[in-house]
């Protein structure tokens, strides 16, 4: 097995930094504490090229695979950014994918281009109150009139509701008591978002506050018929060709926020002289950070082959869920460790690891839990009866 970059990854890794780079801690640091989302950030990496590397070349995409899109994002979240940077624009990677995969010419060519130049920010309506990790359970219903659909109902966790202008939502077209199976009569829809007619709470939030996250209300949103995305009543299916790839980024972008905090608390760990001698020469400190140390780069070899593996058109369910879990964790425990390994001052903003260590927990929470995680690798790798 070959472990190493290829020319084009490196080159990929090396692109996306120098644009990340002239964002510096004090820019995010900023953005924490203004929760004004990053329109600089957003733009110098759509004017880069960047928001496109997975997206069609005839639509002004650079048409690369996940294993790319894993690069990139990592090293968008490796420079004090955390989930404030990549969350600005990791929805562009593969959120979009239902309209890559299933949407017509037409509505390629109308939406896709004006996603790859970031001149279209998109809301993805998909999560309910009442209906949390079971999709099939939503209630947001789109009712068939002359030319379109009228949409009423309720969503949360919907982020970047307050700058986005599209929406990408997620509805019942037939109740659920009248489908034959529950993941029937779902369809997705990419529309304006019509603030006229959604009314959009933002959540307040423990971290990546700079990316809003809101409750959105929908009273009688006309949706046009050529806003549908695919056939009527088949939208479940549409978005589990997404769920793999969000589950690599995720869990590279959690790598990635462990290593920045990794690296500050190795330098803090040298510098800091407390009876007389760096407290990094003290095994106390230095074998928690190497065991963290050793956790990222396991994760990340399994974020790689769940990508390699995607890439090939090969089964990766198991290899993805298992990636962000795993990057999670690690991600997290690096985060923890460099707060502590700064004992008093890892509590003051001036070190931004407090920051970090909020900025990553969301990758635990999110888009899956870890309790369902645990629960799809009993199933379907260990052959364990389904416990729910």
């Amino acid at each position: 097995m070959d472990f190493s970059f290829s020319e084009d990854q490196l080159a990929i890794r090396e692109g996306v930094a120098a644009v990340v780079r002239a964002f510096g801690d004090d820019y995010w640091l900023a953005r924490d504490e203004d929760g004004e989302f990053p329109h600089a950030f957003h733009r110098a990496m759509a004017e880069a090229g960047w928001l496109g590397i997975t997206m069609p070349v005839a639509y002004g995409g650079a048409g690369l695979g996940v294993t790319e899109a894993a690069v990139m994002m990592h090293e968008v979240a490796s420079h004090g950014g955390g989930m404030a940077a990549a969350s600005s624009v990791h929805i562009n990677l593969f959120g979009p994918h239902p309209i890559v995969v299933f949407g017509t010419a037409e509505q390629k060519a109308r939406w896709i281009p004006r996603l790859v130049q970031g001149q279209d920010q998109v809301a993805f309506g998909f999560t309910e109150p009442d209906a949390g990790l079971n999709t099939t359970a939503i209630k947001t219903f789109a009712r068939k009139v002359d030319g379109g659909y009228v949409v009423r109902g309720q969503k949360v966790w919907t982020s970047t509701a307050q700058v986005a202008g599209k929406i990408m939502l997620l509805t019942r077209t037939t109740r659920l008591e009248d489908c034959a199976r529950p993941t029937d009569g779902i369809s997705i829809f990419y529309t304006d978002l019509d603030r006229s007619r959604i009314d959009v709470h933002r959540i307040a939030k423990m971290g990546r506050k700079a990316v809003d996250s809101n409750a959105i209300y929908i009273d009688d949103l006309f949706v046009p018929e050529h806003d549908r995305i695919g056939e009527e009543g088949k939208g479940f299916g549409y978005i589990l060709h997404s769920l793999n790839p969000e589950r690599l980024l995720i869990g590279a972008e959690a790598i990635a926020i462990g290593r920045d905090a990794l690296r500050r608390a190795a330098k803090y760990a040298a510098e800091r002289v407390v009876f007389g001698r760096p407290i990094g020469q003290n095994q106390g400190i230095q074998h928690p950070l190497a065991e963290r140390w050793m956790a990222l780069e396991a994760a990340w070899a399994m974020v790689m082959k769940g990508a390699w593996l995607y890439d090939r058109h090969q089964p990766c369910g198991a290899e993805a869920n298992a990636a962000k879990f795993l990057g999670a964790r690690a991600g997290h425990d690096a985060c923890q460790q460099a707060v502590m390994t700064h004992g008093g001052f890892g509590y003051a903003k001036e070190y931004h690891v407090d920051r970090l260590l909020r900025e990553v927990m969301i990758t635990r929470l999110a888009p899956v839990s870890e309790q369902m995680i645990l629960s799809f690798i009993a199933e379907k790798v260990l052959d364990l009866p389904r416990s729910y």
